[in-house]
């Protein structure tokens, strides 16, 4: 297939590329800069120029492709970034309305959990409760027909990355301890960055509109990610009151204290998936930069 990629150069893209492409697959990856062009030739795939916002770009793509997948999200402006997506993956919808041609929209694993892990076949809320709303956009045009697939990431790690666990570390650095809220009991899940890429490619080629959770560990405590990185950045690691949780840890301080453990169970069935990729643990022990 010939399949349309928009966050190409971001953690999951660059891994998803020469997974895509090493099964037989043409990649069109969307890139803004001249360096993420680049990046794109020199892995074998082809480059297409524009943003989020370049609504005719995303039209383009998409009509040239035989699939779209969509990983691209700009974490800096929440509200801002929500809008813009909403609005893409609509185009994608547009474009691809009237055929079989695969969407796969990328979505978070923020959900409410009622003390057991989120499964595939719990549903988002109707109206988002964040400013993003990528599952809501894609079961609205999966009403009107389009093969729509959602895959839910959590915590997307290698030893360089590790989804929100990167800013965890960023606020150890700056605030000199590596903290968590209460107990630190809540569980976030994680999959290594090779297994979710080899998900999206099994989810493009299965074609069929269905949910999947990417997900290798279904949660690992918050307390033992900040003792990780307490460990490895040399410093403290101290429990934070819940009512300091936004002072201390910035734009993220509403999700540290969440438990958001979610299971794999019913994609590994469908999908034949079977994540055999380092643990998110093991990456942070082996980060390059920790103990800097």
């Amino acid at each position: 297939m010939r399949v349309f990629l928009t966050g190409a150069t971001g953690l999951i893209g660059s891994a998803l590329v020469p997974e895509l492409i090493n099964a037989g697959h043409q990649v069109l990856g969307l890139t803004r800069s001249e360096s993420g062009t680049r990046n794109l030739l020199a892995a074998g795939a082809e480059a297409l120029r524009g943003s989020l916002e370049d609504l005719e770009v995303l039209r383009n793509g998409a009509a040239q492709s035989d699939g779209v997948i969509h990983c691209a999200f700009d974490h800096e402006n929440f509200e801002q970034s929500g809008a813009i997506e909403k609005q893409a993956i609509t185009t994608f919808g547009s474009s691809l309305f009237g055929s079989d041609r695969p969407l796969i929209v990328s979505a978070g694993l923020g959900l409410p959990s009622p003390k057991r892990p989120i499964t595939e076949d719990v549903d988002a809320p109707a109206v988002s409760p964040t400013p993003r709303s990528p599952e809501q956009a894609a079961h609205a045009l999966s009403v009107q027909g389009v093969n729509v697939t959602v895959v839910r990431v959590p915590q997307v790690h290698n030893t360089v990355k590790q989804g929100l666990i990167t800013t965890l570390i960023a606020v150890a650095r700056q605030k000199g301890v590596s903290a968590y809220v209460a107990e630190g009991l809540n569980r976030w899940p994680a999959a290594h960055v090779s297994d979710v890429a080899r998900l999206y490619r099994l989810a493009l080629e299965k074609r069929e509109p269905s949910r999947y959770h990417a997900v290798a560990e279904e949660g690992i405590p918050l307390r033992n990610i900040a003792a990780v990185i307490g460990q490895s950045l040399k410093m403290s690691v101290v429990s934070i009151p819940p009512e300091e949780a936004l002072t201390h840890f910035g734009r993220v301080g509403g999700y540290v204290g969440l438990d958001l453990s979610a299971s794999s169970a019913i994609t590994q069935q469908k999908l034949s998936w079977l994540p055999t990729g380092p643990g998110l643990i093991e990456d942070l022990e082996n980060m390059r930069y920790l103990g800097e």
